[in-house]
């Protein structure tokens, strides 16, 4: 369980990676233009938080495991990482965008539930 433990991380934290470093670096217009066209609903430093928090939380999914340093914090990061989607899915059902987006940001939520249980399970 460890070892699916570990993939589901890397796979999430790889992908929490660039969509967090996307939303910090980019002009909220440029994300709109990109094809986020939901950023529209929200302020731009909003988008901003939004993209640390999947950052941080990226981090959060690997380090404390594997530094061996507080490991209760990757479980904990796995549930941050999932009201975020809870939102992103929210967001994306309200503009109908469920087909494009939403479908996704479920299987991100999916993978960061699994994430959590294993984390919880393994500590």
């Amino acid at each position: 369980m460890t070892v699916l433990l570990w993939i589901i991380n890397i796979i999430l934290a790889v992908s929490f990676v660039g969509s967090g470093l996307m939303k910090i670096s980019r002009a909220k217009e440029n994300l709109i233009d990109a094809g986020l066209e939901w950023a529209d609903n929200f302020s731009e430093n909003t988008v901003k938080l939004i993209g640390a928090v999947e950052f941080l939380g990226a981090l959060g999914l690997i380090l404390p495991r594997s530094l061996d340093i507080l490991p209760v914090l990757t479980p904990v990061a796995s549930v941050c990482l999932l009201l975020v989607m809870v939102g992103a899915m929210t967001t994306h059902v309200r503009r109908h965008e469920l087909t494009t987006q939403g479908l996704p940001a479920l299987g991100l939520g999916v993978l960061t539930a699994a994430s959590a249980v294993l984390g919880f399970a393994l500590l």
